[in-house]
């Protein structure tokens, strides 16, 4: 039997009344089990992601509304409303809000792996070493800040 609770998540709310600042972006968990952990972002114009590696996770993004610019694999390019971008594990990746309105998408990690549990430690942080020091603890690694560019 599966681990995934069976339910409905309404739109602007986290399963179980959960929600997440990180770094001044909203984000709220969908739905979690072993093989899936989804959650939804809110990001404001000149909000971002810098470029990462989930090594052991293929990663999705359902752009619901608005538009990301996207890095991947070292190449820019950009993801409108209604667009899924995929992002293979080991692949670099960071997304970026260089529009003038905000930004909402469904991300969605396969295996879940710790990233709910890395969200749990970062929410409110705002200590930078800190947050890359947990993302690697939790299998998501930064790369450095050159690859944003």
């Amino acid at each position: 039997m599966s681990d995934l609770e069976k339910g409905i998540t309404r739109v602007g709310e986290g399963y179980q009344g959960k929600s997440w600042n990180i770094l001044g972006q909203q984000y709220f968990p969908k739905a979690s089990c072993a093989s899936s952990f989804a959650f939804e972002t809110n990001s404001d114009p000149g909000q971002y992601v810098p470029v990462h590696i989930h090594p052991t996770q293929d990663e999705f993004i359902l752009v619901l509304e608005g538009e990301l610019d996207l890095k991947l694999d070292g190449v820019w390019s950009k993801a409108k409303a209604g667009d899924l971008v995929r992002m293979p594990r080991g692949v670099p990746h960071g997304y970026f809000n260089k529009s003038d309105t905000p930004a909402r998408a469904l991300f969605w990690v396969s295996p879940a792996g710790r990233l709910e549990a890395l969200f749990d430690a970062l929410h409110d942080l705002t200590d930078i070493p800190r947050v890359l020091q947990l993302s690697a603890e939790h299998e998501v690694d930064f790369l450095p800040p050159e690859a944003n560019e």
